[in-house]
């Protein structure tokens, strides 16, 4: 089999952790948000990237969601996405107060 490669690997990691807190929103599924950013990071992929995965797991949820649910959906999303995003701040934050 060939390498999965590291968008495809982020792609499949997002999707899980994200099905796993969207009806619970519990600590560990947001933890695993945590580590795919830092995963990311440190292979190399961008910011863009995490944004376009996001946008494609986003919708593919909202695909099956009721018009009742979506706002709710939408909002538990941008919880998810800041946490995963945490590693991209502090890592410019870092990098900002370099001498």
């Amino acid at each position: 089999l060939p390498p999965v490669k590291a968008e495809e690997r982020l792609l499949r990691n997002y999707r899980t952790a994200f099905l796993r807190y969207l009806p619970s929103r519990d600590e560990a599924a947001l933890d695993a948000g945590y580590q795919i950013g830092r995963s990311a990071v440190t292979e190399g992929l961008t910011i863009l990237d995490l944004a376009q995965v996001h946008h494609d797991v986003l919708r593919e949820v909202l695909r099956s969601t009721s018009p009742e649910e979506a706002d709710g959906v939408v909002a538990t999303a941008a919880d998810f996405l800041v946490e995963v995003l945490a590693t991209y701040e502090m890592t410019r934050r870092g990098y900002l107060a370099k001498p």
